[in-house]
């Protein structure tokens, strides 16, 4: 669930903000402390949580951390493409979450953006988002991160862990698909399928871009990025690399049961063609014959016989039978 005081504006821009002790724990912060906080201690660290979309954002970032106007204006923006890149000692980045609000799809990726300077780190978002929530809590636990580049990996790695229940959800889907009968619903099992095929092709779209991404803070995050965050980055790049091989394992089959349907309904729909085929083909010789003596001019065989009708009826069935014959040899019935 989404955290409600993620649509309330509680305290300016501040969602929520926390000062890392290095420990595992924090204190909470408000938004007036924040704008002016200094570290009292080594280890303290902060963390706020803004909305980047409310009034007065841009101007602290540039007025109080110094962060320069063209990457303020990127971490403010609607520009949600992964990316990530170094700038004078900060790392600066935009990474994509799965987007659980009620009514989304999965391939509606929601974006944070992040700056961090090793002993201040900002998160930003516009719609909510539960993974730094998440973090906040094992940190109001005191089993959470204990630095800025422990939080950015965590926050990486719960972002990326997220992708696995969507494609457990997909699979599940197309398990059910492959043992449904096809007969029964195709229309409705062609929609189920497209809508599989379209998230995996959105979360493609959305998570290959992020996997350059925190590649590029494995290799270009400033020092005060420890090595062992390092590997803790490298360990979410192998998970999203097998969950995108995992995508498209996904979309691949969904193409095979797409190609299934579209083959049943072509055999069926050939089907019926071979069926009117022979049917048209035996009755055709039958309504010339029938239609042949419906003329009313001179000289039609049997119009005074009495039997005229009977000896029309047994040549009919003499044709009827012999076309039937006929086809079977050939191996048409």
């Amino acid at each position: 669930m989404n955290d409600p005081r993620d649509t309330n504006d509680l305290d300016g821009p501040l969602l929520f903000g926390r000062v890392l002790n290095g420990k595992g724990g924090g204190r909470p912060i408000g938004w007036d402390e924040a704008r002016e906080w200094q570290p009292a201690g080594p280890d303290e660290v902060l963390w706020v949580h803004l909305c980047r979309n409310r009034p007065g954002v841009q101007e602290w970032l540039e007025g109080s951390l110094f962060v320069p106007e063209p990457t303020a204006e990127l971490l403010v923006s609607d520009s949600t493409r992964p990316r990530a890149f170094s700038e004078g000692g900060t790392l600066v980045s935009t990474l994509r979450g799965i987007n659980f609000n009620p009514g989304a799809e999965p391939e509606d990726m929601i974006s944070m953006q992040l700056w961090c300077d090793g002993r201040r780190l900002v998160t930003l978002r516009r719609h909510p988002l539960q993974t730094p929530r998440d973090v906040l809590a094992l940190i109001d636990r005191g089993i959470g991160p204990p630095d800025a580049g422990a939080t950015i990996t965590l926050l990486a790695e719960f972002m990326i862990a997220r992708m696995n229940q969507s494609i457990v959800d997909m699979n599940d889907v197309i398990d059910a698909l492959e043992e449904e009968d096809p007969e029964k619903d195709p229309e409705g099992m062609l929609g189920r399928i497209a809508a599989i095929r379209r998230n995996c092709l959105g979360l493609k779209r959305h998570m290959s871009p992020q996997h350059e991404a925190l590649e590029r803070i494995s290799r270009e995050a400033p020092a005060w990025f420890e090595d062992h965050d390092r590997r803790e980055i490298a360990e979410s790049i192998d998970r999203l690399r097998r969950y995108l091989d995992d995508i498209d394992i996904s979309k691949e089959s969904a193409v095979v049961l797409m190609d299934e349907l579209r083959a049943r309904a072509l055999a069926s729909n050939e089907k019926a063609t071979y069926v009117l085929t022979i049917v048209a083909g035996i009755f055709l010789p039958l309504g010339f014959l029938t239609g042949l003596f419906g003329i009313n001019v001179g000289g039609m065989p049997w119009t005074d016989t009495v039997d005229g009708f009977w000896l029309v009826t047994a040549v009919c069935l003499a044709i009827f039978v012999g076309l039937v014959s006929l086809f079977k040899k050939l191996d048409w019935l």
